[in-house]
């Protein structure tokens, strides 16, 4: 099967939407609804913890947007802010227990989901998709560079 290489854009989208609907669903099946793309990115952003302004530079956002995006997952039991000990007036956040466990069945979800992309295409097909993947993308952003989404 040939594909024009224009379409290439439209079929790494398809292939991320349908990835990142069928991981939703699955939070959405085990108590984590209404969770969106970004607050992934985030949380994954956020690692074993980091402030606002921190969160801003790895997403790639304003302060304001990263700030925003801190309260939605506080809304969501995903966070947690403590006060800086180095510095009172600095909050750190820190993804909560609830936020490892959404982080916990994502990935295992994304497994399962990349387990049927094997099922239909085989190992070697995959395996050569991820790896062209890895390849062009190394030179790109960041993985959760979030700047030109809205």
């Amino acid at each position: 099967m040939n594909s024009d290489d224009s379409a290439a854009p439209f079929l790494l989208m398809r292939a991320f939407r349908s990835l990142v609907d069928a991981v939703h669903e699955h939070l959405a099946d085990h108590g984590f609804p209404g969770v969106r793309a970004t607050h992934g990115f985030a949380l994954q952003a956020i690692g074993t913890g980091c402030t606002s302004v921190d969160l801003a530079a790895r997403l790639g956002v304003s302060k304001q947007a990263a700030t925003k995006t801190a309260q939605s997952l506080e809304s969501l039991g995903l966070i947690e802010r403590r006060q800086n000990q180095h510095d009172r007036r600095e909050r750190v956040i820190t993804v909560s227990a609830r936020g490892h466990r959404l982080l916990e069945l994502s990935a295992d979800r994304f497994r399962h989901e990349i387990s049927q992309w094997r099922a239909a295409a085989g190992d070697d097909a995959v395996a050569t998709t991820l790896a062209t993947l890895t390849i062009v993308s190394a030179s790109g952003r960041s993985d959760t560079d979030l700047s030109d989404w809205a």
